[in-house]
């Protein structure tokens, strides 16, 4: 359990200092990237999940995901989380959402994150 509570602590944190190598290295090769909302791109496998942070991270400005918590049981976990950003292809505008990951981990690495969080109410913080 530990291990898992490691792996997504790391991953958090390299992708709130915004290094997209160290947040490619959280993942298994076989990665899974899901998400549910509208606006976002799920993507498979660890180069193509690398090659889409660098624009991500880019366009994403003072990208940051707050944990609320930090659910884990054994290989899953499961984090409530409030993200803030300022979107650069769309004037800077800032917008706070929340949402929840959910995480697979195997061997030290996530193999599966399931990204669930409101399209509607970003898009309504945009307009």
């Amino acid at each position: 359990m530990n291990d898992t509570r490691a792996t997504v602590e790391a991953y958090l944190a390299a992708l709130n200092a915004h290094d997209a190598d160290a947040v490619a290295a959280c993942v298994a090769e076989d990665f899974v990237n899901e998400h549910t909302s509208s606006m976002g791109r799920s993507r498979k496998g660890r180069a193509e999940y690398r090659a889409a942070l660098t624009g991500f991270l880019e366009n994403f400005a003072d990208l940051r995901y707050v944990p609320e918590r930090l659910l884990v049981d054994g290989e899953s976990a499961a984090v409530p989380y409030v993200m803030t950003f300022r979107m650069r292809s769309v004037g800077d505008r800032p917008v706070r959402v929340r949402g929840v990951f959910v995480f697979t981990v195997a061997d030290g690495l996530i193999t599966r994150r399931t990204d669930y969080w409101d399209s509607g109410e970003v898009r309504r913080q945009l307009a």
